[in-house]
């Protein structure tokens, strides 16, 4: 979809060498798969080579300048893949723990609000999720010795049915189309025992005012954050952007490794080790990777890669519309004068949003800003500090507060910093067909396949969803979490002069889904070398 947001592309050499998913979501492409593949073992890169030679991974320097794509892909591996295709115990090790712990350890699970006390969450489909990376880390690991800090002790994991090691995104015009990259992908992959365990249509209905919808009907997509860099990577409106936006501005290396992030540092990526005596150079040299600029005697596996966050996500429609029509009864049975209150205007306030994506506020939704799109440079504190217009616990108050948390006026920017310390960018795509009759249910999975690009898991999405959208204490608020993606429970709506409280359920279900490893196109290279 277009973003109300100002486009943002990498520098030349930046781009070429770095997969386009990083600086794209393809939305002029209207369709898509999402392959989920299982290797064999000992698979080598073999496979790898073959896919790319059929439908070459699209590469940022392919997108913006009035670049027009029929079809794009990318690839990203789990843990268990990159073992499987061949790297080394020693760059294994290079990744950081939440990447090689993988999702399904049982510490992650419990932060993401998934598993608590053996048992799986409401927010998970019954049965548990389908499919994982089944990362089986060893009960120690030994760090490489660029990165030596000591062994390493890592709790238990918990299996799934389905093992993902590697997840290919296809991108096209029309559903025939989409169909037709699958084949191809498949014959390339079969022969060499690469096998498609699991698929998702990827859809992208755009409508004629710029914006798309997710399946319960908001306008999704609207808020990302703006890198820059000081080095130069990053350009917008031909010109280089070297500060950061006012308030969207996040360094570069908070997506993308081997620039710097917001903590003033490259974030820490993987290695491989140099073969200083292999005969024509090593496979490092022939890839392309740059010997790293702090470990010495290793090349940087990691540069203009990223982490990449996915998770399916099944929405129940008819239950969030069933839940949001019940609430808005229950408050006109008590109140005569609240006759305002109707299912889609407490759903609003469940989001935060009006259904075309303006944000609320005191007085009614904020006016449109560029191109008549949803205005997205908001800020919370001066506006509506206390949620009389989008309520404290909403979704899009959660997910990214801005400055909202300040405690005094004061402190505004420093907590609009502190917050965008931990944005992630959203890749995210619906899958299955949309509800004709929001009212009734007709059995069909739908949902999202949320994706999204960090490079530090643990201070990015994971702290995003323990922190902000599960904290039950968020923002003076007591024993409440997300009402959109969270379980069952309450939510406040604040108004003047009394604030009132409706019940929610649980709408969003984890089906699976896992912490994937987004190489550039140099690392992409070296591993079909393996």
């Amino acid at each position: 979809m277009q973003n109300p947001s100002p486009k943002w592309k990498l520098s030349p050499p930046v781009a070429a060498d770095t997969q386009a998913l990083v600086v794209s979501g393809f939305g002029r492409l209207e369709t898509g798969r999402s392959l989920f593949a299982a290797l064999p073992s000992e698979a080598g890169g073999a496979w790898l080579k073959a896919l790319n030679d059929k439908i070459p991974v699209t590469d940022a320097a392919r997108t913006g300048r009035g670049k027009v794509l029929d079809r794009a892909a990318a690839i990203a591996f789990t843990a268990s893949g990159l073992e499987r295709i061949g790297l080394s115990e020693a760059t294994l090790a290079s990744f950081a723990p939440a990447f090689r712990e993988g999702m399904f350890q049982e510490d992650r699970l419990r932060r993401l609000g998934d598993r608590r006390k053996d048992k799986w969450m409401d927010t998970v489909i019954k049965g548990g999720p389908r499919w994982s990376g089944n990362v089986a880390a060893p009960e120690t690991i030994n760090a490489p010795e660029a990165y030596s800090v000591g062994p390493e002790k890592v709790s238990s994991h918990i299996t799934t049915d389905l093992t993902v090691h590697a997840l290919i995104l296809l991108y096209a015009h029309t559903e025939a189309d989409a169909d037709a990259l699958v084949e191809v992908a498949r014959a390339a992959l079969e022969p060499l025992d690469v096998k498609i365990v699991h698929q998702l249509p990827l859809l992208l209905d755009v409508e004629s005012s710029g914006i798309s919808r997710e399946h319960f009907g908001f306008a999704d997509g609207l808020s990302q954050p703006l890198p820059f860099d000081a080095g130069g990577a990053v350009e917008r409106g031909g010109e280089t952007v070297t500060q950061p936006d006012p308030v969207h501005g996040v360094p570069l290396g908070e997506f993308l490794m081997g620039y710097s992030n917001g903590h003033q540092e490259h974030p820490p990526g993987p290695v491989v080790p140099g073969e200083p005596d292999a005969p024509d150079g090593g496979r490092p040299e022939r890839a392309g990777l740059r010997p790293h600029a702090e470990a010495r005697g290793f090349y940087d596996f990691g540069r203009n890669g990223s982490y990449l966050v996915v998770r399916e996500l099944h929405q129940d429609v008819a239950a969030f519309w069933k839940a949001m029509n019940k609430a808005s009864e229950i408050i006109r049975s008590k109140d005569p004068d609240a006759t305002h209150i109707t299912a889609g205007w407490i759903a609003a306030r469940v989001v935060g949003r009006d259904k075309e994506g303006h944000l609320l506020r005191p007085g009614g939704p904020a006016p449109a800003g560029r191109n008549d799109l949803p205005d997205n440079d908001f800020l919370f504190f001066d506006k509506d500090r206390h949620g009389f217009g989008c309520p404290l616990g909403s979704h899009v108050r959660r997910a990214n507060p801005r400055d909202s948390l300040a405690p005094e006026e004061s402190m505004k920017e420093t907590l609009l910093s502190a917050a965008n310390n931990h944005r992630i960018l959203r890749r995210a795509r619906k899958y299955g067909s949309n509800l004709a009759d929001p009212g009734t249910d007709d059995g069909a999975d739908r949902g999202l396949l949320f994706m999204c690009l960090n490079t530090d898991i643990a201070r990015q999405f994971e702290f995003v969803q323990q922190t902000w959208l599960l904290n039950s204490d968020f923002h003076t608020l007591f024993e409440e979490v997300d009402p959109l993606v969270g379980p069952d429970g309450w939510m406040t709506l604040p108004e003047d002069p009394l604030r009132r409280r409706i019940e929610v359920q649980t709408f969003v279900q984890m089906a699976g889904g896992e912490y994937f490893f987004l190489p550039g196109m140099a690392a992409l290279r070296y591993l079909s070398l393996l």
